[in-house]
């Protein structure tokens, strides 16, 4: 049985090509630090579908490590009681199958359920009973200073009466963290709670859609939510408050709302040469399909959530599971850079050459970046030299 780590259904000898350090084994009792950098793809499905528990137990998806089971805006208002039933249902089969060895903490994936408000919380999780300890935690949609306390509270609650640990992830989307007459003041605010709470914090989420919504505004597939610009406002100003080095947390992408196309208009984002270098004339061939399947403007997305410090993405189609997940594996450039940084903090020194021979590596400046990117290495794994996430997309 595979166990639950990234890029688990390569065959070995393709982990062997590819990795240079292969992706440890990640579960719900992951230390909290490590865990909340493991989220990677987290895919949304409606609570309402039928198949979930099937496909969970069977491993339809094969990339599938996270998921977040939707009793919010992915149905409907008056499917509520309908889509609560079948999620007490499929967490019960779930959990039997736990319980016969169909699945094993190891190769279950990290289940979340993103809930209406706290009180469905706490019904959902006096009705799950027992199953409740197989999943990880709650998602906690339109979080705002409001409702902050009552979803903190009541997840300590849950946490006081079940033998489990759960988390809490809240989303930012709500019209206070937009707007730029009580941004500072909302943010500042809901920091000073989560910080409370900051051992059932599992990271923090943005919600692009629900932000863009308040202005009758979408995103296309060729436009990054970078591009938007009072959103672009938004993220820096939550990374800067939310991702500080001493009392950060982690902060993770928004949601990528596209998934197939028929066409193309405007010029593809994706640049042609690392596919050329990559894999050549296949390389090319992939970019072409990756185009057509409206990924390029994912992976650019992605791309620049690694540059502004974000990690791992909502997303809602299992298409997007293996391109986000092959953009968080670390390079080795990175690797051999971060561990040099990190084994030289010792004070004899403040500045040395990479061994690529490319760049100086400061050590105080950089020892943050470092153990991030080393704590990433051990979840997502180290690229071999002069292989890129082209050449996994490829395999």
């Amino acid at each position: 049985m595979l166990r639950l780590r990234y890029f688990n259904d390569l065959a070995a000898i393709g982990l062997e090509d590819l990795f240079y350090r292969k992706p440890e084994t990640v579960t719900k009792h992951t230390d909290k630090q490590r865990l909340s950098y493991s989220l990677g793809a987290l895919l949304y499905m409606p609570a309402t579908r039928e198949d979930i528990a099937h496909l969970i137990i069977t491993n339809k998806f094969k990339e599938l490590v996270t998921v977040a089971i939707c009793l919010e805006d992915a149905i409907g208002d008056h499917e509520v009681e309908r889509a609560e039933n079948k999620l007490i249902t499929h967490m019960q089969q779930i959990s039997a199958a736990v319980q016969d060895g169909r699945l094993t903490e190891e190769t279950t994936p990290l289940i979340f359920v993103r809930v209406r408000s706290a009180q469905q919380m706490l019904d959902i999780g006096e009705r799950l009973g027992d199953s409740l300890k197989n999943l990880v935690g709650f998602v906690f949609p339109k979080f705002a200073s409001d409702n902050a306390e009552d979803y903190l509270s009541g997840l300590r609650q849950l946490n006081e009466q079940a033998n489990t640990v759960l988390y809490g992830m809240p989303i930012l989307e709500s019209p206070n963290v937009l707007y730029k007459e009580r941004r500072l003041a909302e943010l500042l605010s809901l920091k000073e709670i989560v910080d409370r709470y900051a051992d059932f914090i599992l990271n923090i989420r943005i919600g692009a859609t629900d932000l863009c919504g308040l202005y009758g505004l979408r995103r296309d597939s060729e436009t990054t939510v970078y591009e938007i610009s009072i959103v672009n406002e938004l993220i820096t100003d939550v990374v800067n408050i939310f991702a500080r080095q001493h009392d950060g947390f982690v902060v993770s992408g928004p949601v990528w709302e596209h998934f197939s196309s028929n066409g193309r208009i405007l010029k593809p984002q994706l640049r042609e040469t690392p596919f050329q270098e990559s894999s050549g004339s296949v390389g090319l061939l992939l970019r072409k399909e990756l185009i057509r399947k409206d990924f390029d403007g994912l992976i650019q997305e992605t791309l620049l959530d690694r540059a502004n410090g974000l990690v791992g993405k909502t997303i809602i189609h299992p298409s997007h599971l293996l391109p986000v997940q092959a953009l968080h594996v670390v390079t080795k450039e990175e690797y051999v850079d971060a561990l040099s940084i990190f084994q030289q903090a010792t004070g004899e020194k403040g500045v040395f050459k990479s061994e690529f021979m490319n760049k100086m590596n400061e050590i105080k400046p950089h020892l943050y970046w470092a153990q991030k990117v080393l704590i990433k290495s051990d979840i997502y794994g180290v690229y071999n030299e002069n292989i890129t996430f082209i050449d996994l997309l490829s395999e």
